[in-house]
């Protein structure tokens, strides 16, 4: 056998890992054959379990050593008990089934007239304590913490704390123990004590409906008040100095009570709101134990019912903080002004510089807090010098920082704008310094700005088109200079309101069309650059008087119709047929009506989830007067137009809703309904109707959709059946000559945030009547979202009476819960 020692030296000495695992497992062998030889020598006993317990440090199994532990912790030796409890500490835990054996050992220990085997028992008790042992122990514990040994005392206080984690039922036992303990001259005694009533706190106020443990120490804050007076004002203690500072560990461990306490209580808070202050002014914040107080202070000021003054000197300190060289300081203040500036913007505010200066650190943690509390202190009078400074740190930001910080500037433009030509720039400039990084949702506001302004729409043209001639690295940059560019190029070739010197004096259509191919050419032009730049190109073609550059667009189409890509490809071969139909054409390409902005449109802060576009749509319900055949587009239903079984050939809204892309992700502009040109249109795709998908049984071909064309009778009117927790369902009955009633039955997620699924509806009619119940086109609803179901009720004895009665059950499940049903009867008035 060797000694512990040589053990260690000849496991360092190994060369190789073939090396050390070959002396592992010879000194394993030998610690085995030892323990099956059965010797009485407490000596060769407490070596093997002290090399077991390297090996333990080593990540080796050891578990064959654990009945040698519990021997030892039954020898009358110190030595022994020591070494034994320290292994059953590690080789054990709550979950052996050996450690039942312990419980005896535990016992007598607990009981021994000498102090510092009782401190062993006491101190693996607190760590290794399971329920059973709890409960048979506690009586022995609850008896310690009452002796008159403060050693003794201050280890029984952080066990009852391990006991009353495992059974809280326990708790009540202590109580009275507890208030002894905080009222103790002794400082470990108070410390342990502390840490047990702070623990016992915070485990009832994770349990909701008790107040039994808060209510009842809620008297001992002022003898903690004079505790922790005295510790700031006492003079120097050598036992008890660190650093000039008597007791800092004691101090904040007061501060962590009086916190809890002083929260929702404004008697205790008033009684502590003194000596806050003066801890808070008195304390030496040159050292690193003094920090550590006042942090502790800063948080209690925060959280119990204080005064402001109170607050805003709390904000200061964390202020000071940040001008701290020690990064661990100015980390745990940027941390925790993210929290505070709900609670007092105003003092924060003041500490903005100091704030703007920790982007520029070193450290990357301190970079990212900081940032993350600069976007908190955006409001309407700063954003202007914020989001200026915010634009400076993105030029230079890492490429992890970026997609955040271009989604809350959109955020924080979006709410906080002085006017729109501020907004339209500083989009631009995050387009320009990082567009590879915008979200989809920052895009479709910025182009939604533009559509919706009419005095920008040259300006912001202008803009983007002479930033791409300089740079077509950032595809968000590309993706909306396309678009406005496709949108608004006749504005951009007419010229006018050149304000600024670097903007082009005069753009020519060849400019234009040099541009896309320049992109096009470029390792730039992902497929959906590409996407958006064909459907630009088709708009151009009507935008620009040049034959010339139009035939150039049209030979750069009719060289996509063999692309690798379906969507691409089959846009291609759609735009090229319609130059041979140049009324349709025009009609179809005319510029898209400005989208209304609905409040679930808006950039919000809070992320919700939103089903992933490729590409930009601007969306705007018809009006009244205007004939609507590509509603899907303009924010109707997401469901693709359908057309009639049987019918020879295709209605005029599914072909324009194919061409303009009804199911694709580039942006389409609204089109003119044209009656007259349906035949041709027919022609250009052949009329034999292979594509057409089935529809359920309805006589108005565009029912599903909520359109008309100006063949169609006007859609009835729809009325408002069930509205609740966000989810609303309007029917709207369509009566035809045969009899029948077609309905059309539409829930929608009006809510900003909730998320319904399983959405469904059941029906019943009268006995005479019969129905037909097709299923939901969509069961999930996000927010802003609708839903379509149809409904044909018809008569067995040969007509429906002039108003219809159903009866509907709603079903829901709202943010993932329990599905619910909802009964309503309804009457067609």
């Amino acid at each position: 056998m060797t000694s512990l020692k040589q053990f260690i030296r000849n496991v360092r000495s190994a060369k190789t890992i073939a090396d050390e695992r070959a002396v592992i497992q010879k000194e394993s062998a030998a610690i085995r054959a030892s323990f099956r030889e059965e010797s009485h020598d407490s000596g060769i006993r407490r070596n093997n379990v002290a090399k077991l317990l390297y090996l333990f440090t080593l990540g080796e199994r050891t578990h064959f050593g654990q009945i040698e532990c519990l021997k030892l912790l039954a020898s009358h030796r110190f030595a022994d008990k020591r070494l034994g409890y320290l292994g059953t500490m590690l080789l054990l835990d709550e979950n052996q089934e050996v450690l039942t054996l312990v419980t005896n050992s535990l016992k007598n220990d607990l009981n021994h007239s000498n102090q510092y085997i009782v401190g062993l028992a006491l101190c693996a008790l607190g760590n290794i304590a399971s329920i059973e042992m709890s409960r048979d122990l506690f009586p022995e514990i609850e008896n310690l913490l009452s002796t008159a040994n403060p050693y003794i005392r201050r280890k029984a206080a952080l066990c009852a704390m391990r006991i009353c984690r495992k059974v809280p039922d326990l708790q009540e036992h202590f109580f009275e123990k507890v208030k002894t303990l905080l009222s103790d001259r002794n400082h470990g005694v108070l410390l342990c004590g502390l840490t047990l009533a702070i623990d016992m706190c915070e485990a009832e106020e994770m349990e909701e409906g008790q107040e039994g443990v808060i209510e009842m120490l809620r008297p001992l804050a002022g003898g903690l008040v004079r505790a922790l007076k005295g510790l700031t004002t006492s003079g120097y203690a050598p036992e008890h100095d660190v650093s000039g500072i008597t007791d800092p560990f004691l101090q904040v461990k007061i501060l962590r009570l009086l916190r809890v306490l002083g929260r929702g209580d404004p008697a205790t808070s008033e009684l502590i709101n003194d000596i806050l202050a003066q801890v808070a002014t008195n304390t030496d914040s040159s050292k690193n134990v003094g920090n550590a107080i006042l942090y502790e202070a800063v948080l209690t000021i925060l959280d119990i019912e204080a005064d402001s003054g109170l607050r805003v000197l709390g904000v200061n300190i964390l202020g000071k903080f940040l001008t701290n060289k020690d990064n661990n300081i100015r980390y745990v203040a940027l941390n925790t002004l993210n929290k505070v500036v709900a609670i007092e913007p105003n003092a924060v505010q003041r500490h903005r510089n100091t704030i703007l200066e920790c982007l520029r650190d070193p450290d990357i943690s301190i970079r990212r807090r900081a940032l993350d509390l600069s976007f908190m202190l955006i409001n309407e009078g700063n954003v202007r010098v914020l989001v200026r400074e915010l634009l400076a740190f993105l030029e230079v930001a890492d490429s992890e920082f970026k997609p955040t910080m271009t989604t809350q500037i959109g955020i924080a433009a979006d709410r906080y704008a002085p006017n729109k030509r501020w907004h339209v720039d500083t989009i631009l400039r995050v387009l320009k310094l990082a567009g590879a990084y915008v979200e989809e949702q920052i895009l479709s506001s910025f182009v939604r700005l533009i559509a919706t302004t009419p005095e920008l729409q040259t300006y912001s043209a202008q803009k983007l088109y002479v930033s791409l001639k300089e740079d077509i690295s950032q595809e968000g940059l590309t993706l909306a200079g396309t678009w406005v560019i496709g949108e608004f190029g006749d504005n951009l070739l007419q010229g006018g309101q050149y304000e600024e010197e670097e903007l082009v004096k005069d753009v020519r259509e060849s400019d234009l069309v040099d541009l896309f191919n320049n992109i096009l050419n470029s390792t730039y032009a992902s497929q959906t650059v590409v996407e958006y730049i064909i459907t630009a190109s088709m708009k151009l073609t009507v935008r620009m008087n040049d034959p010339a550059q139009v035939e150039r667009l049209r030979l750069f189409l009719n060289s996509r119709t063999a692309d690798l890509s379906v969507e691409i490809q089959q846009r291609a071969v759609e735009y090229t047929n319609l130059f041979g139909y140049d009324q349709i054409r025009r009609g179809v390409l005319e510029r898209m009506p400005a989208p209304e902005i609905r409040e679930e449109q808006r950039v919000l802060g809070a992320p919700t989830k939103k089903r992933p576009s490729k590409g930009l749509k601007t969306k705007k319900p018809a009006k009244p007067s205007e004939q609507d055949i590509l509603l899907d587009l303009m924010g109707g239903s997401d469901e693709p137009t359908t057309s009639p079984s049987g019918a020879g050939s295709q209605n005029t809204a599914d072909l324009l809703a194919d061409i303009l892309g009804g199911d694709s992700g580039t942006s389409s502009p609204t089109p003119q309904s044209q009656p007259s040109g349906k035949s041709a249109i027919m022609d250009l795709f052949g009329t034999n109707g292979g594509s057409q998908s089935p529809q359920p049984p309805s006589t108005d071909l565009l029912a599903g959709l909520g359109g008309a064309t100006s063949t169609s009778p006007a859609p009835a009117a729809a009325h408002a059946v069930f509205d609740k927790n966000g989810l609303s369902l309007s029917l709207q009955v369509q009566r035809s000559n045969s009899g029948n009633a077609q309905i059309t039955a539409r829930f929608r997620n009006g809510s900003d945030f909730s998320q319904f699924s399983s959405v469904g509806l059941q029906a019943a009619v009268p006995k005479s009547q019969r129905l037909q119940l097709s299923a939901i086109n969509k069961a999930e609803l996000e927010a802003g979202e609708e839903g379509v179901q149809m409904l044909k009720v018809s008569s067995l004895s040969g007509s429906l009476p002039p108003k219809l009665r159903l009866r509907l059950r709603v079903t829901y499940a709202q943010d993932g819960s329990a599905a619910v049903t909802d009964q309503v009867d309804w009457s067609e008035p």
